[in-house]
């Protein structure tokens, strides 16, 4: 019970890091940044990319490890609809990663104008992470169980 515990516990200290690490983003975020600023972005980018790594960690180690049977999880199309929007959040996060890697090198002074599509994709990564705590609390209640 403690190792669950523990889990459950590395699980949501990873979604707050998570969603922290991406409002950070949002909040950081001008139509035109210094090398250094995006530089700055991109450590919290990486910060968010290893948060997510944990949270898969952890998570599958609830599904298949520690705590309720395999089964709970397995059988309910709603747990599936959150590793689904968790994973279409993690392919809409590889345009701003990819756009922060290949700017934070250079001159730090330097001035690179942000492509409108990078806050949009930031933005949409926002929305769909906060419709997880609602699928969350369904699965919490039972919905979506198919046993």
């Amino acid at each position: 019970m403690t190792l669950e515990i523990l889990v459950k516990y590395i699980h949501f200290v990873s979604i707050f890091a998570i969603v922290g690490t991406l409002v950070g983003e949002h909040l950081l975020i001008k139509p035109t940044m210094t090398r250094q600023e995006i530089k700055r972005l991109s450590v919290l980018d990486t910060i968010y990319g290893i948060a997510a790594i944990v949270l898969l960690a952890a998570g599958f180690t609830l599904w298949f490890g520690v705590g309720k049977p395999a089964e709970v999880y397995s059988k309910n199309w709603i747990f599936h609809a959150k590793l689904g929007l968790f994973t279409v959040i993690g392919l809409l996060s590889i345009v701003p990663t990819l756009f922060f890697m290949k700017h934070r090198k250079g001159t730090p002074s330097e001035e690179v104008s942000i492509p409108k599509r990078i806050l949009m994709f930031i933005r949409f990564e926002l929305l769909l992470l906060f419709i997880m705590p609602l699928l969350a609390s369904l699965m919490a209640k039972g919905v979506g169980f198919l046993g």
